[in-house]
């Protein structure tokens, strides 16, 4: 695979902080499956500070089922599939939590994704598949509701980080409850379970009172995804 230029990450200014700690589940992030078709190139940015305030995406985490990249169809069958998130179990109805403070570039329910939402943050796109409710127009507005949650969240609409965003669900092409949390800067695909990993260890030098600022930054590979068929699950 050829490498491509770095890209700076975007500035983590501005987040609002809460309380979410990641101590007790970075022993158990599953190792980067990075996917290596030879169509796929890859690039690297940097990541500073970025994410020291940003969110873990569920509430209720039980484990990782299935990891980011190329893996056997995860509903049967012999083919390979590229899976361009990270499956997060949770209890069917856990609240979801939005990554990274954006705005809602889209609502949707009708593909294998499921009921799902779509986060736009500077060059990062986040996704959520797999919740509870419904996609429904509202006075000419699409929003994504689930009463039984109390959710209501429209397309164009600011969110900011931590903010509950759905719950989880068993809409679209699943086989248990969870979350998929897919993460793209600048349309490339990026394994989120790299991000966690930066994210736990932004927040545990925070927490012991240092500084990211001057610390030696780390790299997330970044795959170019023009070639790329997502599984979309």
């Amino acid at each position: 695979m050829s490498m491509h230029h770095k890209k700076a990450l975007v500035s983590g200014a501005a987040l609002l902080t809460i309380g979410f700690s990641l101590v007790s589940l970075i022993t158990i992030l599953p190792k980067p499956e990075v996917a290596g078709a030879r169509e796929i190139k890859s690039n690297k940015a940097n990541s500073s500070n970025a994410w020291l305030a940003a969110s873990f995406p569920v509430e209720n985490f039980q484990g990782y089922s299935s990891a980011f990249g190329y893996r056997r169809s995860a509903t049967g069958g012999s083919n390979w599939e590229f899976h361009g998130g990270l499956d997060i179990a949770a209890p069917q109805g856990s609240y979801i939590r939005n990554w990274w403070a954006g705005r809602v570039i889209k609502v949707g329910d009708r593909n294998a994704c499921g009921t799902h939402i779509i986060i736009k943050s500077g060059s990062w796109e986040h996704t959520y598949c797999h919740m509870e409710g419904n996609v429904e127009n509202i006075s000419g507005r699409r929003y994504l509701v689930d009463r039984a949650g109390g959710i209501q969240i429209a397309e164009g609409q600011n969110v900011p980080t931590g903010f509950r965003i759905g719950r989880v669900g068993m809409s679209g092409r699943t086989t248990g409850p969870h979350l998929h949390w897919g993460l793209k800067y600048d349309t490339n695909y990026v394994d989120p379970a790299m991000v966690l990993r930066e994210m736990f260890s932004q927040q545990q030098i925070a927490r012991r009172g240092g500084s990211t600022i001057n610390a030696q930054q780390t790299q997330v590979v970044i795959q170019e995804s023009a070639t790329t068929g997502d599984s979309g699950y």
